[in-house]
Order: C-alpha cells, then sequence, then structure tokens
C-alpha cells in the first residue's frame, strides 16, 4: 500500500510516502531561500509529496530566525531554484505557509511586536541574535487585525504558485498563530473568534476560504496537532476539537487533512487519529513515529491515506528506496537539525 499511487487533489502522487514539513534553518539573511536548500529538497523528490519547511507569509513574524519567508518577489523568485530542482527530479512539493503569532519574539523581528488570540505567552525562553530571552508576552490581536492576516495567507499562496509549488499546506499545528485560536489553552476570547469550537476555529476557516479561493482548494492541504504540547499548548478536549475539525473539513474538498498523532512531550495522551478518520471522509495522513510496518497496517486497514515522515526523510534522502528494499536506516543527527550548513543536512548517504 505504502508504494501505490495516490490521487491528492490536483495531484498524483507516486507513493503513500510525504516527506513532512520539518523547520532547518538554512535560509540566508532576509529569510531568503537558496541553493543548498534546493539541493536537500531535490535529494529527497522521491516522497509522494514534499512539504517544506513553515514559511512565513509575512515579515516580523520569524519565530526561528533562518527559516525562509514567501512574501516578497525577491523570495518567490529565490524559491524557483528550489521548485525547479525538485520538479527536476520527477518530484511534486508544497510550500508550508505559516505565521508564528506568540511565537515569533522582538528580539528576532526588528522589535516588531508578537500577537495572538490572547495576551497569554509561552513558557519559558528562547534562543534569538540577543541570546537566551524569555517568550514574549503577545498583544492580543483587535477584531479589525484579523482580515489582514487571512490576506496574508492568501497572498503567501498565491506567491507560491508563481515560484512554481504544486500547492501549499496550511500550518494549523504545534502552537502558531492558527492553532493559538484553535485551541482554548491559548485562546481565551470572549468575541466571536473565542469561546465555542465554532467560534475558536473561525479563524482557521477564515484562512481556509481565502487560501482555497486564491489557487483552488485540491492544491491546499492542513496540518492539525490537536495533542502536541509543543509551544505551551493544551486543550481542554482535544477529541471534540478534531471531531469538530474533520467534519467541518469536509465541505472544504482540500487535497488532504495532515494530523499529527501524539505529543513531543508525551504531556498529553489520547486517540486523535481515530476521530479524524471516523468524521473526514478526504484523503486523511498520519503522522509522528510510524515506521514500515505500523504504517502498512494503517493503510491496509484504511485508517490512514498516506504517511508523513519527519526525521526518516530528514536522515534518509531515499527513504522509499530504503523501504522497499529493507534496508537499514541512517539515524538522524539531532545536533544538526538546526545548525547551519551542508554538515546534517544534504550530506546523509544514500544506498
Amino acid at each position: 500500500m505504502l508504494f501505490s499511487s495516490l490521487q491528492a487533489g490536483a495531484l498524483t502522487l507516486p507513493n503513500r510516502m510525504l516527506m513532512a514539513p520539518l523547520t532547518r534553518t538554512r535560509a540566508d539573511a532576509g529569510h531568503m531561500p537558496n541553493a543548498l536548500m534546493a539541493e536537500y529538497y531535490a535529494q529527497r523528490a522521491s516522497a509522494g509529496l514534499v512539504i517544506t519547511e513553515c514559511t512565513m507569509v509575512a515579515p516580523g513574524t520569524s519565530a526561528f530566525n533562518a527559516e525562509p519567508g514567501i512574501y516578497s518577489q525577491e523570495q518567490i523568485e529565490a524559491w524557483k531554484q528550489v521548485t525547479a530542482a525538485v520538479h527536476a527530479k520527477g518530484g511534486r512539493i508544497f510550500m508550508q505557509i505559516w505565521h508564528a503569532g506568540r511565537a515569533a519574539h522582538p528580539a528576532m523581528n526588528d522589535g516588531h511586536e508578537n500577537v495572538s488570540s490572547s495576551a497569554i505567552s509561552i513558557d519559558g525562553e528562547v534562543h534569538t541574535p540577543q541570546g537566551k530571552l524569555p517568550n514574549a508576552l503577545p498583544r492580543e490581536l483587535r477584531l479589525d487585525e484579523i482580515p489582514a492576516l487571512v490576506a496574508a495567507y492568501a497572498q503567501g499562496a498565491r506567491n507560491a504558485i508563481a515560484a512554481g509549488f504544486d500547492g501549499v499546506e496550511v500550518h494549523g499545528a504545534n502552537g502558531y498563530l492558527i492553532d493559538q485560536f484553535l485551541r482554548d489553552g491559548a485562546n481565551k476570547r470572549t468575541d466571536a473568534y473565542g469561546g465555542s469550537l465554532e467560534n475558536r476555529a473561525r479563524f482557521l476557516f477564515e484562512v481556509l476560504d481565502a487560501v482555497t479561493a486564491a489557487i483552488g482548494a485540491d492544491r491546499v492541504g492542513l496540518r492539525l496537532s490537536p495533542l502536541n504540547s509543543y509551544n505551551s499548548m493544551i486543550d481542554s478536549d482535544p477529541v471534540a476539537l478534531i471531531s469538530f475539525l474533520a467534519e467541518r473539513l469536509n465541505s472544504y474538498k482540500l487535497a488532504y487533512l495532515h494530523v499529527m498523532r501524539s505529543d513531543f512531550f508525551q504531556a498529553q495522551k489520547g486517540d486523535v487519529m481515530s476521530p479524524a478518520r471516523a468524521h473526514y471522509k478526504g484523503l486523511l495522513v498520519g503522522n509522528m513515529g510510524y515506521g514500515l510496518e505500523e504504517s502498512q497496517q494503517a493503510l491496509a486497514a484504511g485508517q490512514l491515506d498516506a504517511v508523513a515522515f519527519g526525521t526518516g526523510f530528514l536522515a534518509n534522502p531515499d527513504l522509499p528506496a530504503r523501504f522497499k528494499a529493507g534496508a537499514a536506516l541512517n539515524a538522524p543527527d539531532a545536533s544538526t537539525f538546526y545548525t547551519p550548513g551542508a554538515k546534517g543536512y544534504t550530506d546523509y548517504p544514500t544506498l
């Protein structure tokens, strides 16, 4: 099953192994994509679909300092080398479009204030160009500011298509802006964007309305992480949240729904994949900790339609070939996940 083709919206995928979005902080100054990134993604073009790292839809929203952007003409031009390199290898590539919300520290953004659904900061400290600093308290977004944010996602999607991408994945996971609206641990609003599931999901659906109108729903995916506590996230009822979202997302006819099934820190536990499958009629992608055997079983049982592999693809540019051959896998080197340069990025060996 893992090696069979799959129709994902406008694309025919040659296999059901997606490369999950992975922050790698190799962009140049000004959040510019570069030739090293083109090499990295092209090496992994045998994935059924490559999904890029989170990419800024607006300036002043950096959470990692060296992540790429898609809000300027220069960035669009620079991304063209990446998409051309992947397409030259016969691959397909989506860009993950993203706004960090409260995770964007002013010290990384020339003092630009960070914003969120509510004025609640992430716990702990963050690495900035000025060293380790406490996470900054965000300003609660005003109602009149929300339409411009929605428009930034739509423009980011248009820019991605202009740069040669086959589509976009809307980042609704891991405690960034959309997720900050979705989960009640971060969203304490009392207006139309807070309280009920319907209200907390309003911003997500406005973004999806705008992005699908901009480039077509068949070129749009969505990633969610109802359990992940990364960035100090929690929800009082993650199963109800994913059930509600999965049901409502059917009307969008997206290319896929990409669900992270667990919590990086194991602080929150539960089964969110079963309700996602029960309620979502479209193409469902599972992610986090799937190996070859479990992936095959999940696909055979109809629990998933595809599987996204993160560190598997990070350390094994030829992961599909390795799986097919039953070959050993390279181990990922966590010490180089976010360091500059080719080491631990483009130097993992192929078979």
